[in-house]
């Protein structure tokens, strides 16, 4: 969903690939949302079962290019094309691959909302 006048807010859909020791990765749908008026150096990956994380938009971005890790997130190219996101908890690691395209084409969502509200 593309940001609108009226809308400041943006979801976007991904479908994420759940790495793990199987010979298959399980996809999973993601939505990414970003709400400048709740916190406009955030971005949040929302999967099923409304499991949500919350983490620094720029955390995103520069872990496209480089890897990077902070606090519970971790970030890294895989590839041209992909871009792993590691989500560490109590009970263990989740760890999502994204078709890169479609994080660049959030994180262009998010940074045309910042500027719409700019004054």
């Amino acid at each position: 969903m593309s940001p609108t006048a009226d809308d400041h807010e943006v979801e976007d859909h991904a479908k994420g690939r759940i790495i793990s020791d199987a010979p298959l990765s399980r996809p999973v749908p993601v939505a990414l949302r970003y709400d400048p008026d709740f916190d406009p150096a955030t971005v949040r990956f929302v999967f099923p079962g409304n499991i949500e994380w919350s983490f620094p938009r720029a955390l995103l971005e520069t872990g496209m290019r480089a890897p990077i890790r902070s606090g519970d997130i971790g970030v890294w190219p895989c590839g041209r094309v992909q871009t792993v996101v590691e989500f560490h908890t109590a009970d263990g690691v989740a760890v999502v691959q994204f078709d890169t395209t479609v994080l660049l084409r959030f994180l262009k969502h998010t940074y045309a909302v910042t500027a719409s509200i700019t004054p």
